[in-house]
């Protein structure tokens, strides 16, 4: 991990995802928030209440924290994820970065991506 550390309320976040804790990962967003997830958006809390039972809890996904950046106040996450999702065309491990935006404490926006090196 890179020498920036989580800010309080996404080591909060990583805390709940990591405990399959509904209630808590979604105490961790703004009433208004939208959360991308490889190209597919969910907005506000019963938007991202129905995706974190499904795909977060629901799939028992976790989280291993690899890299923390802040980039002009967003941090950008990478983590190790896994989990009981489908793994058909995984090649080795799923790193996964996430672009948090939070103001007053919560989270207002999560980018999740799973990029490629660029060369």
């Amino acid at each position: 991990m890179s020498d920036t550390t989580l800010l309080p309320v996404l080591a909060e976040h990583v805390r709940a995802v990591n405990d399959f804790d509904e209630d808590a990962i979604l105490a961790t967003f703004a009433e208004d928030a939208f959360v991308n997830d490889v190209r597919r958006e969910f907005r506000g809390a019963a938007a991202i209440r129905r995706w974190v039972a499904k795909e977060i809890v629901g799939d028992r996904v976790t989280l291993e924290v690899t890299e923390v950046l802040d980039h002009y106040g967003d941090q950008i996450v990478r983590a190790r994820y896994d989990g009981q999702y489908d793994k058909t065309n995984l090649h080795g491990e799923l790193i996964m970065t996430n672009y948090f935006t939070v103001c007053d404490g919560k989270i207002t926006s999560l980018i999740i991506v799973r990029n490629e090196p660029a060369y």
